[in-house]
């Protein structure tokens, strides 16, 4: 059936903060740029919150493909970003936009950043089922992630991403895939009374290298991967921000290494770590240098040409690795077709999967990669966009503290 994603669409906010206005407000030149490896970030007032920001992700799917509603059968969503703690948020979105159709599968899926892959799994394994109708799976994620004061701020952002899935798929969901799912308090949203999360930076980073080394171990085992990394021509990572995905992938060839210590390519000062079990070279940033600098000219090939987006929104979080993948068609379109992807999804708590995407051409015609590059027209949406100073941003978010979880009120941010 080759079932997977057909198309693919997004929405990001028309506003944007430059990471070095950031920087020169908090007199850090580079910290944010070249520390963080961020170029803007997505800004969010009171007039927007997740309802909008998925409405907006599916309405350009739905209109730019021409998709009726009458013809999905699945929507499932995948936000941490709640507007109550019980009610789903899809059938908001099929009031608005299905037009009284009402036989449509699906609820919403949660676990911080991870409910878009949940989502989109469990919409591949029910057009693979036999209850199945024939009808096409939607799949909407994206989150709003804003920080309080301080360093984790500049890592906010957000983003949406709907992907059409369906069968004779231009990115086929294929193959066994890896998951590692621990109890971790890293990122968590405990309080009722903002939308601030607790984070603990440096656990959040240990579990996020942790989760690649175990999910891309398991990958690699169970797809009996001889030639390690190089079994993928690229790879879309989870990005909270792109200085850990350089990190993350540069796990990926310490894997290899742990399990082949004696090739050519590993013989300098990739030694002084045979042996030493990976858990104590997690936060060791003599073992990062030196496999992020054996990694480069990959990451470069592989991992690069998949970040265009999410280094100029910022953290999108359930949306973050598809926006990467629609980064990746994006930069190379039809040129992708042949080609396998390796996916690696995270989410805090923790759950982390990998998985594979072979990118191919469909017997029928209709959804090309091509298509949704063409269509999704990435680089002049994000050129089309306004940048504003860290005052308005600051503003923005000052709005939306004083209006979490305020009934009745009327949102007085800007109008675009």
């Amino acid at each position: 059936m080759n079932v997977g994603i057909l198309a693919i669409e997004c929405y990001f906010p028309k506003r944007y903060v430059p990471q070095t206005a950031l920087e020169a407000a908090d007199g850090c030149e580079g910290k944010y740029t070249i520390g963080l490896g961020q170029e803007a970030l997505a800004l969010f007032d009171d007039r927007e919150d997740v309802g909008s920001l998925l409405l907006n992700a599916l309405a350009n799917l739905l209109e730019k493909y021409g998709i009726e509603p009458a013809s999905v059968g699945r929507l499932e969503v995948g936000t941490e970003t709640l507007i109550d703690k019980s009610k789903s948020i899809k059938t908001a979105l099929l009031k608005h936009l299905f037009e009284g159709c009402t036989d449509v599968e699906g609820v919403t899926s949660t676990n911080a950043c991870y409910g878009g892959t949940a989502a989109l799994l469990n919409s591949v394994a029910w057009v693979e089922s036999s209850s199945w109708d024939g009808r096409f799976a939607i799949v909407v994620c994206g989150d709003i992630a804003v920080y309080a004061p301080g360093p984790a701020r500049p890592t906010g952002g957000g983003g949406a991403i709907a992907m059409l899935i369906g069968p004779d798929a231009p990115l086929c969901v294929s193959g066994l895939r890896a998951t590692h799912a621990v109890e971790v308090y890293d990122f968590y949203k405990p309080r009722g009374d903002t939308e601030y999360a607790t984070v603990d930076g440096k656990l959040s980073q240990a579990a996020y290298l942790s989760a690649v080394d175990h999910c891309y171990a398991g990958l690699k085992k169970k797809q009996q991967l001889t030639r390690g990394i190089d079994s993928f021509d690229y790879v879309c990572m989870h990005s909270p921000y792109n200085k850990l995905v350089q990190k993350g992938f540069a796990r990926i060839l310490y894997v290899d290494f742990a399990d082949s210590p004696e090739l050519e390519e590993f013989s300098g000062d990739a030694q002084r770590w045979r042996g030493v079990p990976a858990e104590a070279t997690l936060n060791d940033r003599d073992t990062e240098k030196c496999f992020v600098g054996l990694s480069k000219q990959r990451f470069a090939t592989k991992c690069s040409p998949s970040d265009s987006i999410s280094r100029q929104i910022g953290n999108s979080y359930t949306a973050a690795v598809y926006m990467n993948l629609l980064s990746l068609v994006c930069n190379v379109s039809s040129g992708l077709e042949g080609k396998r992807i390796m996916m690696f999804s995270y989410g805090s708590g923790a759950v982390a999967t990998a998985f594979t995407i072979m990118a191919r051409t469909p017997t029928n015609g209709s959804f090309t990669l091509a298509r949704i590059a063409e269509t999704a027209n990435v680089s002049e949406r994000l050129a089309a966009r306004t940048a504003v100073d860290v005052e308005t941003l600051n503003s923005a978010l000052g709005l939306r503290e004083a209006i979490y979880g305020v009934a009745g009120f009327s949102p007085s941010g800007e109008l675009h």
